[in-house]
């Protein structure tokens, strides 16, 4: 795919539901899905969750979510800079409403999946956060939805952190091929924002297969990136401006893994 194909540029996606609007058929993929709602004050969203299952994350601002015999109150947080926050986990063939009284925005990660899982809710306390790397390419992975810390039939779904000046996503590495105990086949959505006004980054995608996705974009706040294959990274923060990006992954392997290969021509060194 090309670079154009890859860049969604804040608003590029978006329509009368969504700020953010990313499914299978528009990525033209099989499973990965990003929304973003934007509800005023006192403003509520309903949707039905289809043949996805679906983890509501505040964004900024608190909200409640209800299914057809649950309800959860999140709390969220004042935004993806200010800390961790709780979300809650909507099964396959359900109804939601989310309504919030002050307001904010709230990110709904998706995958097409196969069992119904339970509607559930998750505490921000038992989000296991990662301090990953060193020097300039130290970052914090807030792993809220990752495979081994909440249980989904397929979404897998994680925060980065990246301060200002550092790499992430580094080094490049991917997921597009199935290698039992060694790479799992995953789509992969990054959604970026920038701390602070006038503020960017940079992604790189590069292929790893003839004619594979190859991007070099220039990201700002409210932008995504598709990854449908190749080596992704770095993930590059402008200096003085720390970097947010939410991935949202899926796959059609038959276990929830995520198992990734580092590109050969690079040093492992700054991952861990």
């Amino acid at each position: 795919m090309t670079g154009t194909d890859l860049h969604l540029p804040r608003g590029a996606t978006a329509n009368a539901r969504y700020a953010v609007d990313i499914g299978p058929e528009s990525a033209g993929w099989t499973h990965s899905s990003l929304r973003v709602v934007e509800l005023a004050p006192g403003g509520s969203h309903a949707f039905t969750t289809g043949d996805s299952e679906w983890i509501v994350l505040p964004l900024e601002g608190g909200c409640t979510v209800q299914t057809e015999q649950h309800e959860f109150q999140l709390l969220g947080r004042d935004s993806v800079f200010a800390d961790v926050t709780d979300f809650a986990y909507a099964p396959r063939d359900a109804r939601v409403q989310i309504a919030s009284g002050a307001g904010g925005r709230f990110a709904l990660a998706g995958a097409k999946c196969e069992r119904r899982l339970p509607a559930r809710y998750g505490p921000a306390p038992e989000v296991p956060v990662e301090e990953r790397g060193s020097g300039t390419c130290a970052r914090r992975v807030r792993n809220f939805a990752a495979a081994d810390a909440f249980a989904c039939d397929r979404l897998i779904a994680v925060e980065v952190i990246t301060p200002g000046g550092n790499w992430s996503s580094y080094p490049p590495h991917k997921h597009d091929e199935h290698r039992p105990g060694e790479e799992s086949e995953l789509e992969e959505i990054y959604y970026f924002e920038i701390d602070g006004p006038g503020g960017l980054g940079y992604q790189r995608v590069s292929p790893s297969r003839e004619g594979g996705a190859d991007l070099l974009a220039e990201v700002r706040s409210g932008d995504a990136v598709l990854v449908p294959d190749g080596w992704h990274g770095p993930s590059i923060a402008q200096p003085g401006h720390d970097m947010y990006y939410l991935n949202v992954m899926a796959g059609p392997g038959d276990s929830r893994e995520w198992l990734i290969r580092f590109h050969p021509g690079h040093t492992t060194g700054g991952y861990r």
